[in-house]
């Protein structure tokens, strides 16, 4: 094979999850890279797994993640169908030449007698493999029992000696001795291949020139070798890729709750930055650059910048790329992409969504967090009295109450209640009573917002809020502020 064709073979268990995500860009860009064709296939042999609609949202997640493929299911191509399911009568053919070579064999053992012995194994305290029982029943029985209509598996026959290797793009030459290795099923009791059959069948038949996936496969790989050269079939090239780990001694999985690229995307995370991130996971370029295009990768991609530890999903790494792309983002596009996530903490309040987007823009980490950064527009958190108490700006409750006084009496004068006019009045208002500006603008700020950080400080924050709101609200905060000098024995005079 000259031509290079890669492929992603997710099974249809739910959302994408984030390994498989790396798996699928690294396959497209390997073969973008070099010209090939990227395809994609479902690998949907393990029916008890599925979960209804899993297919159409694997679709959904590629072309989300711009990795369009140039042969699968939804698209056609010469070498279909995509979906191992409708692939069924393909495999048995195979299978039964492996058992004309000897290279497999059926067997008949049940599930309760394969439990019974390796009970007794492991009873002493050894590992467990299929015993090759059946192996030494004849050809002629074998053929009978078969006929009869008595349940049975095909398995590979592993050679109990010598030593099968492969070579690895990442780990480079790989070896293992046979006598560990299993007599795997290849075909199970319902005539379906199981995974590490039918993954090699379609490989060869859709001529898949590099199989790039985790080093969960890795130890299986020798296996399918030996499968292929009972065909006397030229086996793929490997690229096994090191594992996605949540932490140092977890991996990164769905059914431990951790994201899949549909959470991310839902929470507000961008594409790009997504696919920017993942592409980092385990694999560096010459000149340490972090930012990243999907064009662009696909020139920089690299195997030899592929590491051979595991990597760390880190989601502060995450968030931080996710912040710089936002700040990249044109201002339209961002107005259109928060005003949703305005709605859910602000709709109906009048709020002007375009001066606050301009306040948000270069704040945003992750879309989701905006409601919460915004909501006290909409209501004003419990006030703290220590917010009051600013060491930087030289404010104390008792300052900040003849300040929210004066200001309430000020901002209740304006006519003009824009920003500027509102910031000249509060500038005024320091300098006639000799204060800093940050006396004035703090308390009124915790007053209006209830916070110690906010989008914007004081005169935006009053400007979004509007004249009856920001006029209550420094009422609310005297009188605050009233009621803890009084309990404190703490008076205007002092």
């Amino acid at each position: 094979m000259t031509d290079i064709r890669t492929r992603f073979a997710p099974s249809p268990t739910g959302y994408m999850h984030l390994g498989g995500l790396r798996t699928a860009l690294y396959a497209y860009l390997f073969a973008r890279q070099r010209g090939g064709a990227f395809i994609l296939r479902i690998e949907d042999t393990d029916q008890e797994r599925e979960v209804p609609g899993a297919v159409e949202l694997i679709y959904e997640d590629m072309h989300k993640a711009g990795l369009d493929y140039d042969e699968g299911p939804d698209v056609g191509g010469d070498y279909g169908p995509y979906i191992q399911s409708e692939r069924k009568d393909k495999y048995l053919p195979f299978a039964m030449e492996l058992i004309e070579k000897e290279k497999a064999y059926p067997c008949f053992c049940t599930k309760e007698e394969l439990q019974e012995r390796r009970d007794a194994v492991t009873a002493k305290g050894e590992q467990w493999k299929y015993d090759k029982h059946c192996l030494h029943i004849s050809k002629d029985e074998a053929k009978r029992r078969m006929e009869s209509g008595e349940p049975y598996v095909i398995r590979q026959n592993i050679p109990e000696d010598g030593k099968s290797q492969f070579d690895d793009l990442v780990f480079g030459s790989v070896g293992v001795d046979r006598k560990v290795l299993d007599d795997n099923v290849l075909i199970k009791t319902d005539g379906l291949p199981t995974y590490n059959f039918a993954n090699v069948i379609d490989d060869h038949l859709m001529q898949i020139s590099h199989v790039i996936r985790g080093t969960e496969y890795m130890s299986s790989t020798p296996k399918y070798n030996m499968l292929y050269e009972a065909f006397n079939w030229q086996p793929p090239i490997y690229m096994h890729l090191p594992v996605v780990m949540k932490d140092a001694t977890r991996k990164l999985s769905k059914r431990h709750g951790d994201p899949g690229f549909e959470d991310l995307l839902q929470q507000g995370y961008l594409r790009d930055a997504i696919i920017n991130f993942i592409a980092l996971l385990g694999w560096a370029p010459k000149d340490n650059r972090e930012f990243f295009t999907l064009p662009e990768l696909v020139k920089a991609f690299d195997v030899k910048g592929i590491s051979l530890s595991s990597s760390i999903f880190n989601i502060d790494k995450l968030n931080w790329f996710n912040s710089e792309y936002i700040k990249k983002m044109d201002f339209e596009e961002y107005l259109v992409m928060v005003t949703p996530w305005f709605d859910k903490a602000l709709k109906g309040k009048g709020i002007d969504y375009r001066r606050l987007a301009e306040l948000m823009h270069s704040r945003t980490e992750v879309f989701s967090l905006v409601p919460g950064m915004v909501g006290f527009l909409a209501e004003l958190p419990d006030y703290s009295i220590d917010l009051y108490s600013h060491q930087k700006m030289k404010t104390d409750p008792l300052l900040s109450l003849k300040v929210l006084k004066l200001a309430l009496t000020t901002a209740a004068a304006l006519r003009d209640f824009s920003e500027d006019a509102l910031k000249e009045s509060l500038m005024k208002l320091a300098a006639e009573h000799g204060w800093k500006t940050g006396q004035v603008m703090w308390p009124v700020r915790v007053a209006l917002s209830g916070l110690s950080s906010t989008p914007g400080g004081a005169t935006e924050i009053a400007y979004l809020l509007g004249r009856e709101e920001t006029l209550q609200r420094l009422a609310i905060g005297i009188n605050f502020l009233e009621q803890y000098c009084s309990m404190h024995n703490i008076h205007l005079d002092e």
